[in-house]
């Protein structure tokens, strides 16, 4: 998809709003096929009371960027969940890194062992895979690494609530809280069977989870490959006690027809899941 108008409702100092820029997992797709669903990878936006905080920075990120350059320059957050490439990709095209105007914040766990969040980005445009230095960013960007299971506080009167999940070299499931709204993030994370899954501690009577189903039951082989299915989004969010349930991270073999059968196969599950579609916005 092309860049969107970004929503009304964003303008509202008073909204908590999430709106979607990139739903798929592992890498960007395209064609008709994947038109209504979208094939840009992980980027979601949640606009609180006036403040864009950006939950990773796949594909999605670069018409997001676009849609901000209108906007008058401000501060926002970036939480990354972890560094593989479906969720930084889209950071060397991020619009508002290279005007002076911006503070960016960008905060990830997982990654102090690597160096951390700055020198895992910078790497990712040495000259070997990208011809723009970091450096050449003229934004006022600000790198803060934190351990998994801290609380941050970001101010504007806005909580996140961090876990880690199952996946290779780690990831950060997160949750933002507002003025009594709340909103779960949970992808790259593999349900253990029989046990009681990280991601429930940033879960619990949540009034939005967006979930990790890359995967279904009926897909062969997938065990330890380190994503969770539709069924298992929807059994958490129930045992979390979750109003709402949307499916994020879908598998780049998944066209428009497949998603709508596991859209229609969740829903008769439970009536308040649904399958994330670019460029949907969801007002808490």
């Amino acid at each position: 998809m092309a860049c969107f108008e970004r929503p009304q409702s964003d303008c509202d100092q008073m909204t908590f709003s999430v709106t979607f820029w990139g739903v798929r997992g592992s890498i960007a797709c395209s064609g008709d096929a994947f038109a209504r669903y979208g094939g840009n990878t992980a980027c979601v936006e949640a606009q609180i009371g006036g403040t864009s905080f950006i939950l990773d920075a796949g594909t999605g990120l670069m018409p997001l960027g676009r849609s901000m350059t209108g906007a008058e320059p401000a501060a926002c957050h970036l939480l990354l969940s972890h560094a593989h490439w479906d969720h930084i990709g889209g950071f060397p095209f991020f619009a508002p890194c290279y005007d002076p105007r911006w503070r960016i914040h960008v905060h990830a766990g997982n990654m102090s062992a690597n160096g951390g969040v700055r020198q895992v980005l910078m790497r990712q445009m040495s000259a070997l895979y990208f011809p723009v230095p970091l450096s050449a960013m003229a934004a006022d960007i600000r790198f803060a690494d934190f351990d998994p299971g801290e609380t941050l506080i970001l101010g504007d009167g806005v909580t996140v609530r961090t876990a880690p999940l199952n996946h290779p070299g780690g990831c950060t499931g997160y949750r933002l809280e507002w003025r009594g709204k709340s909103l779960a993030y949970i992808t790259d994370n593999e349900v253990r069977p029989g046990s009681d899954d990280p991601a429930l501690a940033v879960m619990q009577d949540v009034d939005l989870v967006l979930f990790d189903a890359a995967y279904t039951e009926a897909d062969e082989g997938r065990k330890g490959w380190s994503h969770s299915t539709w069924q298992d989004g929807v059994r958490l969010a129930r045992v979390a006690g979750a109003k709402k349930l949307v499916l994020i991270h879908h598998d780049a073999a998944h066209d428009d027809a497949i998603m709508d059968r596991i859209e229609r196969e969740a829903q008769d599950r439970w009536p308040h899941a649904s399958a994330a579609r670019e460029s949907a916005n969801i007002v808490l």
